[in-house]
This record gives structure tokens, sequence and C-alpha cells, in this order.
């Protein structure tokens, strides 16, 4: 039993070591979440603040395993190699499935690290989600929530900011079916589906995505980007696009969409 448990730790600290590797790699700062694009963390400053509160949207319900994907891989980023606790409420995993463990790991991402808790309705959710928050063990932790979700008021989104900002827990309220409502994230993302770029004799891409910022409570709105998760890099790439067009680009789209719903 204690060799079992040795070698556990033994390996928890080798991925843990790795992580950090791949992080420092992709340009990681100490407190940001660099996502590995240039042009993309140099208009944020280097990256998203880790001990802090953001949302991320699915574009369309098509898109929620996209968005939900994304959410996924900045926690990962987010996590060095502590645990993630992806809360969902139960009829969002009817729906939407669970992640799968192979998959998890063709992503590059260690399974064991994945934990996931299933919760009745919204408010228990949001009330799982903010306990979890509070706990500094915790790398980062995902709050799935379906539809409205009236219980996520201003009031509960602080809640949580402030929470992140003590322990230094990376908090992602992943939204499906909704539209964006006022909230104390600090960023505000739209997540698309993207088509891949083939690999070498036409075996399947990298999963990519079609992201836009919405809000930044530094007062950054308006980047749209195209990204691919790399896998072998543990961070993401620039998404090659037809024509020329830059990958990071600031549009007025985001800017629209933020004055519309805050």
């Amino acid at each position: 039993m204690v060799e079992q448990i040795m070698n556990s730790q033994s390996s928890e600290s080798l991925m843990r070591a790795r992580l950090r590797a791949s992080m420092q790699a992709c340009g990681v700062d100490a407190g940001l979440i660099a996502f590995g694009v240039e042009a993309l963390d140099a208009r944020l400053g280097g990256g998203l603040a880790q001990a802090a509160l953001h949302e991320i949207y699915a574009a369309a319900s098509p898109d929620a395993a996209s968005a939900a994907a994304f959410a996924l891989l900045l926690a990962w980023r987010a996590s060095d190699g502590r645990p993630i606790l992806w809360v969902r409420e139960e009829a969002g995993v009817r729906r939407n499935g669970k992640p799968y463990g192979h998959g998890l790991t063709e992503l590059g991402m260690t399974p064991d690290s994945l934990f996931l808790i299933d919760a009745p309705d919204t408010i228990a959710a949001l009330r799982a989600g903010a306990d979890i928050t509070r706990c500094g063990a915790i790398g980062a932790v995902i709050i799935e929530l379906t539809g409205k979700a009236a219980a996520l008021d201003l009031t509960a989104s602080r809640r949580l900011s402030l929470s992140a900002r003590q322990t230094g827990v990376t908090a992602l309220v992943l939204r499906t079916d909704a539209e964006p409502t006022p909230s104390a994230a600090h960023t505000r993302w739209r997540v698309a589906s993207a088509p891949s770029t083939p690999l070498p004799a036409n075996a399947p891409g990298y999963p990519a995505f079609e992201v836009t910022l919405l809000r930044h409570r530094g007062g950054i709105a308006g980047i749209e980007a195209r990204l691919e998760w790399n896998r072998d890099r543990q961070c993401f790439d620039q998404a090659p696009l037809s024509g020329g067009v830059p990958v990071v680009v600031a549009g007025g789209t985001g800017q629209a969409v933020e004055r519309r719903a805050a």
C-alpha cells in the first residue's frame, strides 16, 4: 500500500513538472494564464488573471462541446498539476454527456486530475462551486450551467470572484443555451467550434476554436481569435486561416454584444 502511494505521488510530481515546463515554454508568468499565442497574450497583458472568475459562453447550442473543451483546457493550464473540479447540473449531464477518459488523454491531460460533481440544480451547483473555490488546494473549478440560470446573479458571481482572489483558484463559469448577463467576472468569452487543419496523411487535426472576448474588467474588448490546442506543447497555437486573415483581430463585434448584454 505504501509503495502504491509513493508511486502515485511520484507520478503526480512528474506530471506537475511536465506541466510547469510546458507552461514556461509557452511563456506563462506567475499569476497569469497565457494562451501561448504571442499576439493574443500581448493584447491581454500577458494572459488571463489566474486568481479570478472568468465566463465562457457557447456561441450556440451546437458549440456546447467546444465551449466545454475550451473551459477545460484553460482550467488545465491554470491548475499547475492540482485537481480540477467540474460541477455540472444533472440536466446538463443528461443533455451533453460526460468527458471521455481517452479523449482527455489525447488532449495531453491526466484524467485522474479531473473530478466530476453532479448537482441537482443551479443553486446546488453554485453552492458547490463556491465551496470548492474557497479551497486553495484546488487548481481550478468549472461550474457548468445550462439555460438562464437566474440564481447566477451579481451577488453570486461576486462571491465566486472574491473567493478566487483570496485562494488563487481559477473559477470558470461555463454557460450553454444562455445570453450574457451582468456579473463580476474578470473576463467573458464567446466560443464556437472551428474547422481543424488536417495533419499529414489526412489525419484528424488539432481541436480548433473561434473565440471572442466580450468583456474584460481592464477595458479590453472586441478581440477575436482562431486557436488550436497543441497537446505536445500543452498550450494553444494560432490556427491557420485562408486568405491571409490575421489570427487575432480587434473588431467591434464583441463590444457591440457587450453593450447589449451588460
